[in-house]
């Protein structure tokens, strides 16, 4: 037999044991998969889920590039998978079960937004069941990251407290840079020469922006760092900069038209500011990606060798 430094080919019952699975899984969610209003959309939740990431301007309108980044991210550990240890593992048929009766459940309920969770999990506790956890954990971030695809649009239940918050921070940092604001509910105005009033609607509020960073800053984490905590802090970073990249960019169409009149600020700025806003805060992650990196202890040396006085 040839030595070969590549990852074994699957065998016949190996390769059984990931079609059949995956037809299964294919044929329950496309057949039985939705039960909400079926009649105007489908009972294949892939069609469902479909017809909510294909608005172009919607806020979610990313999502279909997830799952094929998790596909990316798997062939990438092609290797890792083949050469893993398998047998199988009891824990995750309980979570197959689990997952089958949360499907079962979300039908009966008509939400599809629960039975995506569970194919999601599915996903994930198939191989963790047939194979056990040393390849299961190898699947671990790429069913996460689907499992966020699915369920970023539970943000939009969070949009009116964001566009609380985007006003209030934005008036706070207007009045801070000398130009007297003043807020209303969620809408800012000019407090000395009437040089602005706007409405923060939903489509400000910043549930776009934190949507496409968490989306971004998910697989940026789990490229660049080394360990878990820092993967996570990485992560969360994501969501206090997407909050304040938002509240910039209401800060900077006010001083837009503060100096050149709000019909100014509210047409061509405002339609394209949101690229440059969202390209300083992905400059702003990565920084803070750089930053954690250095090794504190290392750094505390070095300074302590280069700083302290000699005796």
């Amino acid at each position: 037999m040839k030595s070969d430094s590549t990852a074994p080919a699957p065998s016949a019952r190996e390769l059984w044991l990931i079609i059949l699975p995956t037809s299964l899984l294919f044929v329950l969610f496309h057949f039985w998969g939705n039960r909400s209003n079926v009649a105007m959309e489908s009972s294949s939740l892939f069609r469902w889920i479909g017809s909510q990431w294909i608005n172009p301007g919607g806020d979610f309108s990313h999502g279909w590039m997830m799952p094929l980044i998790s596909i990316g991210i798997v062939w990438m550990h092609r290797r890792e998978l083949a050469s893993a240890p398998r047998y199988q593992d009891g824990r995750g048929l309980i979570l197959v079960i689990l997952s089958l009766a949360l499907h079962w459940a979300a039908l009966r309920a008509q939400q599809p937004r629960v039975s995506l969770v569970a194919l999601a999990t599915l996903l994930w506790s198939v191989p963790f069941y047939l194979y056990g956890w040393p390849l299961a954990r190898w699947l671990l971030f790429p069913c996460g990251y689907v499992l966020l695809s699915f369920t970023s649009y539970i943000l939009v239940a969070f949009a009116f407290p964001l566009r609380i918050m985007a006003s209030a921070l934005s008036t706070v940092i207007l009045n801070g840079l000398g130009i007297a604001a003043v807020r209303n509910g969620t809408i800012i105005h000019s407090a000395a020469g009437g040089a602005f009033s706007f409405n923060v609607a939903d489509p400000c509020s910043g549930l776009r922006s934190l949507a496409a960073m968490t989306a971004l800053a998910a697989p940026y984490a789990y490229f660049t760092q080394r360990s878990l905590p820092r993967k996570w802090m990485l992560f969360a970073f994501a969501i206090p900069l997407a909050m304040l990249a938002n509240a910039a960019r209401i800060v900077t169409i006010a001083i837009v038209a503060e100096l050149f009149g709000q019909d100014a600020a509210m047409s061509l700025y405002h339609d394209y500011s949101g690229y440059l806003v969202f390209f300083l805060a992905t400059l702003l992650m990565i920084g803070a990606g750089a930053l954690l990196h250095i090794n504190l202890t290392e750094l505390l040396q070095r300074w302590k060798k280069n700083f302290s006085p000699n005796i």
